[in-house]
């Protein structure tokens, strides 16, 4: 496997090296580190790790390198694999609420606090994210190019709702709604509702067309959401199943938003392949997820 970028970063320490993506660079050779590799429960002691381009070419003791060789000491301080969060998101992350709720904030906002958040989330020791709803395929693409230090996104795009779900974001003078119009942030991909077999399949069509690594879904109530209490079920089993058709069909799954222990069962036997949340689920239900 190809590794596109690497980054370090020396913890406890200000020095902190970033590389990303550039098609030459010179080795680095970090040494004296103590290193927890993620198979071994202590940590190596005064290890020494060669970089070359953007591959981690050798770790052991008493490397050498080339004369060219930018030459770290980490004095003893813990360096570890780049940290992966199944579950972050870029976009919202950094936001008030009041930007997307209350409609206080617009897309350019969005970017701005999303960039210099994935830089921060670079820098807490992050290196991949697997982001569950907005969109980041703006930040995703600078990054992978090089031009802006962050992390690897694994986008979702827009989470999906039905009318009254965890993505609607219509108020309530705006109901019932006209269908041929989106508001705000729907054309801007950061949400998304949509009804009936027939709209889930275009929705996840488009979302899958914009770049999408997998579906994000919502199969019970929210918190951020406001016409939706956690103890709700939300979509029906034939407007899942087309939604997982729809991902199969692109070789990819499907992850749900669910609290209770009635949505997670449902999703799962519809053929949701994760639950994020599920703080309810039954003993029953987990034997089945397993």
């Amino acid at each position: 496997m190809k590794i596109l970028r690497i980054y370090v970063v020396l913890f406890m320490t200000s020095v902190t090296l970033t590389a990303f993506g550039q098609e030459k660079q010179s080795s680095v050779l970090i040494k004296n580190a103590n290193v927890f590799d993620g198979v071994n429960e202590k940590l190596q002691q005064g290890v020494y790790v060669l970089i070359e381009g953007n591959l981690v070419k050798e770790i052991g003791k008493d490397l050498s390198a080339g004369n060219d060789a930018v030459v770290i000491d980490a004095g003893g301080k813990a360096l570890i694999p780049g940290l992966i969060d199944a579950h972050w998101h870029t976009t919202y992350a950094y936001i008030p609420a009041a930007v997307l709720l209350a409609n206080q904030g617009d897309m350019p906002e969005v970017a701005i606090r999303s960039m210099t958040g994935a830089k921060e989330t670079l820098l807490r020791g992050f290196t991949t994210v697997r982001d569950p709803g907005g969109n980041p395929f703006a930040i995703k693409k600078l990054i992978d190019a090089g031009e802006y230090p962050g992390h690897r996104i694994l986008p979702s795009g827009p989470f999906m709702s039905p009318t009254t779900g965890h993505a609607d974001h219509y108020g309530i003078l705006e109901t019932p709604r006209d269908k041929r119009t989106m508001n705000y942030w729907e054309r801007n991909m950061m949400s998304m509702t949509s009804d009936g077999v027939d709209e889930v399949r275009l929705r996840t069509r488009d979302i899958l067309k914009y770049g999408a690594t997998q579906i994000k879904i919502t199969t019970g109530g929210g918190v951020s959401s406001e016409f939706d209490s956690l103890d709700v079920s939300e979509y029906s089993v034939d407007e899942i199943k087309a939604v997982v058709e729809e991902a199969n069909n692109y070789n990819t799954y499907v992850l749900s938003h669910v609290m209770t222990d009635k949505g997670v069962r449902t999703s799962v036997e519809a053929g949701v392949m994760c639950i994020e949340h599920g703080f309810f689920a039954s003993d029953e239900t987990l034997e089945l997820m397993k």
